[in-house]
């Protein structure tokens, strides 16, 4: 929409409200708490999807329960037990506890769905220097992204936000972003030069699973059909394997063959 004044998009504005809300923590831990929570919105939402469909119980879903996990792995989508669900968490935004709830969310979430989310989301959230106050405003921060949008929608915008913010927050750590995040058009133009229009893409070094990400956009671009290509990666950073893990599934990419061990690929190829 082009007028006179035009705002700033979406993604710079909540980054700004992110920032203001960060104070005193260092940026390379923030990371981890802010993309944790639009990790945590987006399989909620997409959880909500399946679950309205399931209460419904119209044609296929007839008589189905909405607390079957099983009827989740059917759709391809995490299960997100009461407690964890986003509009749960959003009502106990405000209380002095809020960060033992979302730890408590993050380790349910990753009981319910077994080897796919085991180790990769973030506990951080009841530590000493998150305050609870700020923590709750960066509930409903997240809370109110893409919420006009249909919430099958909401995956893509949540995506671009997520995308957005491990930029931002490579060029707020500096050097040391580099160990996670490689510059876009960087990324975009190996992309190109590799022309991933099928088979398997490779990154032994994966950072937080750009290369990935990029493939697929490619691969859509050309018309492509995105079951064509298969990821295989790993990451030698577990806190940086973590993120790849997040970023692939809000992207809905197969993440099982991104592997992590301390060693590094030269030393202990996982593939």
């Amino acid at each position: 929409k082009s007028n006179e004044n035009q705002t700033e998009p979406l993604e710079k504005q909540l980054w700004k409200a992110a920032d203001k809300l960060r104070k005193n923590i260092d940026a390379a831990e923030y990371k981890h708490v802010v993309l944790g929570l639009i990790f945590l919105r987006y399989i909620s939402d997409s959880f909500e999807v399946v679950y309205n469909k399931l209460i419904t119980g119209e044609g296929e879903y007839a008589g189905a329960d909405p607390e079957d996990k099983d009827e989740y792995k059917a759709e391809n989508v995490f299960f997100v037990p009461p407690t964890a669900r986003w509009s749960y968490l959003q009502n106990q935004a405000k209380q002095p506890d809020i960060g033992k709830t979302i730890d408590a969310a993050m380790d349910a979430i990753e009981t319910e769905n077994g080897e796919q989310l085991k180790g990769v989301l973030p506990k951080v959230y009841a530590r000493q220097n998150l305050d609870p106050v700020s923590l709750g405003e960066l509930i409903d921060l997240v809370g109110n992204i893409a919420l006009t949008d249909a919430k099958d929608r909401s995956a893509d915008v949540l995506g671009h936000v997520f995308e957005y913010f491990l930029g931002e927050f490579a060029l707020a750590e500096g050097k040391q972003g580099g160990q996670f995040y490689t510059p876009r058009p960087i990324v975009e133009l190996l992309v190109e030069m590799l022309q991933p229009y099928k088979g398997r893409v490779f990154d032994p070094c994966c950072g937080s699973g750009g290369m990935f990400v990029q493939s697929e956009k490619f691969v859509e671009e050309h018309q492509g059909r995105i079951s064509d290509i298969s990821i295989y990666g790993q990451e030698s950073y577990q806190t940086t394997w973590r993120l790849a893990k997040m970023n692939l599934a809000i992207r809905g990419i197969d993440a099982s063959q991104v592997k992590w061990n301390t060693e590094g690929s030269f030393l202990n190829d996982a593939h």
